[in-house]
């Protein structure tokens, strides 16, 4: 589904990113982790098209992506979704589902909108709300199901449970496992460990910019050493 070529990328004259190179397979959650400033939004940013590297190539479906805005990189299937932003606070959150929805209208439809209400009943409950009047986990939500309805080949999600109660970071892990069944491609990248261990099968470590390690999330879990090199736990 994705390969990543090669990547170097970075703001101005500061590089974030060095040698970046990873696939991930149709169907696959893949997790990113790594402590702060390692680049993984970076990552996800160059991948997404708002960020230009430097050198590298990124494929979708063997379509090269390097060279394409990020409303470019959209059309082709990749939705971002960066801890809540993008939400229109004055329109309600039916207004921002359909929004969505015909954004997504020229491509394959796998999801509808009673699939993403089904799937996210709370939204459900307050279609007639505003989305400024939601609360953290309920934007959290009705970004991640705006960015279904643009029917994604890839999705790419930035911190999804950062800042959010555990109660709402249990039902939101609880809603991506869900999503991973169902056949979804996604990268996960979430300073909480547990987020990515719980929604993943395989992960990337990051460090200063590079790929430390690849491993399945089980292998992680046991691995203390490199938990506690690369993630100081």
């Amino acid at each position: 589904m994705l390969e990543v070529r090669h990547v170097h990328a970075g703001y101005g004259r500061f590089a974030v990113l060095r040698d970046i190179s990873f696939d991930v397979a149709q169907g696959k959650f893949l997790g990113i982790v790594g402590r702060n400033g390692v680049g993984k939004t970076t990552l996800l940013k160059t991948i997404a098209g708002a960020l230009k590297p430097t050198q590298g190539s990124v494929r979708l479906t063997g379509q090269e992506l390097v060279g394409l805005d990020a409303s470019q990189s959209a059309r082709r299937g990749i939705s971002l979704v960066l801890d809540r932003k993008g939400i229109f606070a004055s329109l309600s959150v039916k207004e921002n589902l359909l929004l969505a929805q015909r954004l997504g209208a020229s491509r394959k439809q796998q999801w509808t909108l009673d699939a993403v209400l089904d799937m996210f009943p709370r939204l459900a409950e307050r279609l007639g709300a505003p989305g400024g009047g939601l609360s953290g986990g309920e934007q959290q939500m009705l970004a991640i199901a705006r960015a279904l309805l643009t029917q994604p080949s890839l999705l790419l999600l930035d911190e999804p449970t950062e800042g959010l109660a555990p109660l709402i970071v249990a039902n939101l892990v609880s809603l991506m496992q869900k999503l991973g069944q169902s056949g979804l491609t996604a990268i996960v990248v979430d300073q909480r460990l547990e987020t990515v261990l719980d929604t993943c099968r395989d992960v990337l470590v990051m460090s200063r910019g590079e790929i430390a390690a690849r491993c399945t999330c089980e292998e992680l879990r046991h691995d203390t050493d490199l938990m506690r090199e690369h993630l100081g736990i």
